[in-house]
C-alpha cells in the first residue's frame, strides 16, 4: 500500500527521545510531551524497541492504550531483540552510536535480523505497545553506521529473514506496510535493486533534510519514485542541530556542520523564517515524501512543529538558499517557491 495513501498526515510523531536518548527524561515529562501531540492531533507514532531497550514503546503503550486502536497509525521496527538480562547502556557496542541510550532500561540488547527474532521482536512490542497490531514495520539499522564492515551479511541475514517474514505479513493482512528504517541511504538502494520481496517504503533518519540532503537526491529519490516507494523523513532537524541543539548524527555536531548550520540560520535570519519551518517543508517539498517525524522531550515542541508547517516561507528565501550553494539544484521546493 503507497504510504501517502496511508498515513493520516505530513506530521508524525518520532519517539526515539522517549527512550531517553541523550538524558533521562522524567516519566511525567515524557507522558505529557506524547499526551500534548496526541491533544494537538498527531495520529502517527514511529518508534522501536531499541529506544531505551523498550523503554519508549512502554511508554508510547501508556498513551496509546487509552486511545481506539482505529483512531491512529503506529509503526515499530524489527531487527533488535530486548532480553531480560540485564547490561549495562552506557557500555554498548553502537558503532558509530555509542552511548546513545545511555540513560535508557539496562536490558540486553542483541541484533537478530533473522525470521525467528523477527517474529519474537514482534511479539514482545506488541506486548510493550499494549496492543494487538501494528500497522507498519521497519527493519532497523541495518546499515554500516551501526554495523561497520559487518552490514552487508546483517543484510543478507535480514533479506533471507526478516524481509520475507514481513512480507508474508503483509500479504496475509496482518501489517499494512514495511520497508526499511535506516540511517544511510546504501541499504535502501540495495533493497530497491532486489527483484523480490518488495518493500512498501522507507523511513530515512537524517538523509533528506536541509542540512544533508545530496546524495539522497542521486539515486536514491529517483530509483523510488520509478517504483511508486514512499519515503518517511526522520530526523528532520539532525538530530536537533538545526533546531536549536548541540547534536549532528547522534553525537556532537563537528564544526564544518555548525557552520554550514550558521549559514543556513543567516538565510531564514534575512528572512524572518524559522529554521523548523524551512527544515519541515523542505523535507516534505519531495513527492516521494509521505510524512515528516520529529521528535520531542517537551509539550512545547509540538506546537512549533505544527506551526511550522503553517507558517509563510518566501520564495526568495528559497532561491538565495540555492544561490548560497546551500540547497542542491535538482531538489524540489515548496509549492510556490
Amino acid at each position: 500500500m503507497s504510504l501517502t495513501h496511508l498515513l493520516p498526515g505530513p506530521l508524525g510523531f518520532g519517539t526515539a527521545p522517549m527512550g531517553n536518548m541523550f538524558r533521562a527524561i522524567p516519566e511525567d515529562e515524557a507522558q505529557a510531551t506524547l499526551r500534548a501531540a496526541w491533544d494537538q492531533g498527531i495520529r502517527y507514532y514511529d518508534t522501536a524497541p531499541f529506544y531505551g531497550a523498550g523503554l519508549a514503546e512502554i511508554r508510547l503503550g501508556e498513551l496509546l492504550a487509552q486511545r481506539p486502536r482505529d483512531s491512529y497509525l503506529l509503526s515499530t521496527k524489527v531487527g533488535r531483540v530486548v532480553l531480560d538480562e540485564e547490561e549495562d547502556p552506557a557500555a554498548r557496542e553502537l558503532g558509530e552510536k555509542g552511548g546513545l541510550f545511555a540513560h535508557g532500561h539496562p536490558n540486553k540488547v542483541v541484533d537478530d535480523y533473522s525470521a525467528d527474532a523477527t517474529k519474537r521482536s514482534i511479539e514482545d512490542s506488541l506486548e510493550r505497545l499494549r496492543t494487538d497490531r501494528l500497522d507498519i514495520v521497519w527493519v532497523h539499522d541495518i546499515a554500516q553506521d551501526f554495523h561497520g564492515d559487518r552490514w552487508l551479511a546483517q543484510f543478507e541475514t535480514a533479506r533471507t529473514g526478516a524481509f520475507r517474514v514481513l512480507d508474508d505479513l503483509r500479504d496475509q493482512g496482518v501489517i499494512k506496510a514495511w520497508g526499511l528504517g535506516v540511517n544511510r541511504v546504501e541499504p535502501v538502494e540495495l533493497t530497491l535493486a532486489l527483484d523480490e520481496p518488495r518493500p512498501d517504503g522507507f523511513l530515512l533518519a537524517g538523509r533528506y533534510t536541509l542540512l544533508d540532503h545530496r546524495q539522497a537526491l542521486q539515486r536514491l529519490l529517483p530509483a523510488a519514485q520509478d517504483q511508486g516507494v514512499d519515503m518517511v523523513v526522520g530526523g528532520p532537524y539532525n538530530s536537533g542541530v538545526l533546531a536549536g541543539g548541540a547534536h549532528f548524527e547522534y553525537q556532537e555536531a563537528p564544526a564544518h556542520i555548525l557552520e554550514t548550520v550558521r549559514r543556513i540560520r543567516e538565510l531564514t535570519g534575512r528572512h524572518g523564517v524559522s529554521v523548523k519551518a524551512a527544515a519541515l517543508q523542505f523535507a516534505l517539498a519531495h513527492p516521494a515524501t509521505a510524512a515528516a517525524i520529529p521528535g520531542a522531550t517537551r509539550p512545547s515542541r509540538i506546537a512549533e512543529d505544527l506551526g511550522a508547517l503553517r507558517e509563510e516561507i518566501p520564495a526568495a528565501f528559497w532561491h538565495d538558499l540555492r544561490a548560497a550553494d546551500l540547497l542542491d539544484p535538482a531538489a524540489p521546493l515548496p509549492d510556490g517557491a
